[in-house]
């Protein structure tokens, strides 16, 4: 297991840390107003990471997801000590982003079917950032034991209901199970990783087009 270096206690040039010991930590007993604006900084933080990562993979420099977040590197620090610690929250915020986007896509889209390749293309977003984990470093207690269950948990359900209302519109063929959809699309991005020719959406869109009942069946 490699050593991580933690990130808290000063900013960083590269991955080299430099001191910002004069800076002062938020005040004591912070109202219900400062804590909501430190939750949707966060949020935002987290979101900005997500789009770094998928961009130039977690081992993005911090200061690109700063930049991109518009907040200073030390902000990033106080809230991830870790490359881990940032990895795993982001992991976590493209789950709830994932599960929290499909009944509002059943809601708003054209279609049943239209709300599941728009989910699609979210859950591909998410596997770009899901893929790099195996490169990050563990430590104990980092939270990465759990991701996979938690992932299970939160979007198995998003998938059924998203291919249940596709079905019940006769726009995907009955049968397919919401883990063999989601374990395709996820073996289908794999190759993405090492080989810029390979484009895992055009194949996860066949993938798709395979699954729609034909025309008669619409009717």
């Amino acid at each position: 297991m490699r050593n991580i270096v933690p990130l808290s206690g000063g900013e960083r040039q590269g991955d080299r840390a430099v001191s910002t010991s004069g800076q002062t930590g938020p005040a004591q007993g912070p109202g219900p107003g400062k804590r909501a604006d430190a939750v949707r900084n966060q949020q935002k933080l987290l979101a900005a990471a997500a789009e770094v990562f998928v961009t130039s993979g977690v081992d993005a420099p911090i200061r690109e997801i700063a930049a991109r977040a518009g907040v200073g590197m030390g902000t990033i620090y106080r809230h991830f000590p870790t490359r881990a610690d940032l990895v795993v929250a982001v992991f976590r915020h493209q789950v709830e982003e994932c599960a929290e986007a499909g009944p509002r896509l059943l809601a708003d889209a054209g279609s049943p079917l239209a709300a599941l390749r728009q989910w699609i293309g979210l859950f591909i977003d998410f596997l770009v950032t899901k893929h790099g984990l195996a490169d990050t470093p563990q430590p104990d207690g980092s939270g990465f034991a759990a991701l996979h269950t938690y992932f299970l948990d939160r979007l198995l359900p998003v998938a059924g209901q998203l291919l249940d209302a596709a079905v019940e519109a006769g726009e995907i063929r009955p049968g397919v199970e919401p883990y063999e959809l989601m374990r395709g699309i996820g073996n289908l991005c794999v190759g993405a990783d090492n080989d810029p020719r390979y484009d895992p959406r055009r194949l996860v869109a066949l993938l798709l087009k395979g699954l729609q009942a034909p025309p008669s069946a619409r009717g």
